[in-house]
């Protein structure tokens, strides 16, 4: 047997391992990783007894949807090479997942706990959102039923704010970075609020609302944000991120605008409210004019008059009355001393045959006197005293 060179034998071996194993998909643990600086990445796979080497050229990485760590375990899709100045043989990656979950499972978590671990998601950071915005920039597709939804939702709840809409890709390779300069463009613009989204998709088409590079535009910007992509059970970096989440686009413009029925029924409900007041008021202060004027009236110089004037004709009145009374007592003691004194009149007493008939010295009938009874009899020039010894009535 011929002798042959070094370079020969890895040569013979190169073309063997190469058109023999074309493309092999190898299980194993990341080990010994390195980033390049020219983009490259170096790593080994291992499992319980044995290493290979692995390379994953710059070319491949950017359909790399992880990073790639040390104690990964992970499924490379690969051609084996050799270098043939060393005799060394490694695996050439064209594609390397996740072992166990998808790789772009691993992206959304990784990015998640890093973006976390940096205070992105912190409440007291975020930003509240204005109860009656005048101006919206809408950072989505022009084309999509999204912007379509969300200006169909505006115009039922609150037709005074101002829409602005800034076309952007949301999907495909060019639309992290399309998203992130039109949420810096948009932060330009000094509107209340920014509603980024899109409608529903699968999680490749949604994927950009999951990048680090749309993730940091969002922690950016000053105008507070609203993250609407896709339906309600799709969960994304944007919602984490973002000032508030909404559902869906539609219930961005819900969350974003006052309802104008609400404020309606609201102002409705405030007007009956005022008129039954103002009524309750206007008639409260009626009363109490009411009783102003009457306790003005009381005690006006008029009714202070009126009421001396009363009284001095009470006075009088009862002053009247009380000498008429006087008079006609006086009148009647003048009538019955007159009457006495007739009575009582010596010369009316001095006609034959009369004498005024006494006892005790009061002036009696004589129907009145008893049987041993001490009288007098008087006339003007006599009196007489007497005793009854006898009595006889007149039939």
């Amino acid at each position: 047997m011929n002798a042959i060179s070094v370079s020969t034998l890895n040569t013979q071996i190169k073309s063997l391992l190469e058109t023999t194993f074309m493309q092999v998909v190898v299980s194993g643990e990341i080990s010994n990783l390195t980033i390049h600086g020219s983009g490259h990445i170096y790593f080994s796979i291992k499992d319980e007894s044995s290493t290979i080497s692995c390379v994953m050229f710059k070319g491949n990485t950017k359909y790399l949807k992880f990073e790639l760590e040390n104690g990964q375990k992970v499924q490379v899709t690969a051609n084996i090479t050799v270098y043939v100045p060393r005799g060394n043989y490694q695996l050439l990656c064209t594609k390397i997942e996740p072992d166990g979950i998808g790789s772009l499972a691993l992206a959304f978590e990784q990015l998640k706990t890093k973006l976390q671990a940096k205070g992105y998601f912190e409440q007291n950071i975020k930003k509240s959102l204005p109860k009656y915005p005048k101006r919206i920039a809408i950072v989505t597709s022009p084309t999509g039923a999204a912007i379509e939804d969300m200006k169909k939702v505006a115009g039922s709840r609150w037709s005074l704010c101002e829409l602005i809409l800034i076309p952007t890709l949301v999907q495909g390779e060019q639309s992290i970075e399309d998203i992130a300069s039109s949420i810096k463009f948009a932060d330009s613009l000094a509107c209340d609020i920014m509603i980024i989204g899109r409608g529903g998709g699968s999680i490749e088409d949604l994927w950009a609302f999951n990048s680090e590079v749309v993730a940091n535009a969002i922690f950016e910007a000053k105008t507070p944000i609203i993250s609407a992509v896709g339906h309600e059970t799709d969960i994304l970096i944007s919602d984490f991120v973002a000032d508030c989440r909404a559902a869906t686009p539609s219930n961005a413009m819900e969350i974003a605008l006052p309802d104008k029925n609400e404020h309606l029924l609201y102002l409705a409900s405030f007007m009956s409210e005022f008129e039954n007041r103002l009524k309750n008021n206007f008639l409260m202060k009626e009363n109490e004019l009411d009783s102003m004027k009457k306790l003005y009236k009381q005690n006006s110089i008029e009714s202070k008059f009126n009421f001396i004037e009363s009284q001095i004709k009470l006075l009088r009145d009862s002053f009247t009355r009380t000498i008429s009374q006087k008079i006609e007592i006086f009148q009647n003691i003048v009538d019955s001393t007159k009457q006495n004194y007739i009575l009582n009149n010596p010369r009316n007493r001095d006609k034959i045959g009369f004498v005024q008939l006494s006892k005790e010295n009061k002036i009696i009938d004589l129907d009145s006197l008893r049987i041993d009874d001490i009288i007098e009899l008087q006339s003007s020039k006599t009196i007489a005293n007497c005793k009854i010894i006898s009595l006889k009535k007149q039939k």
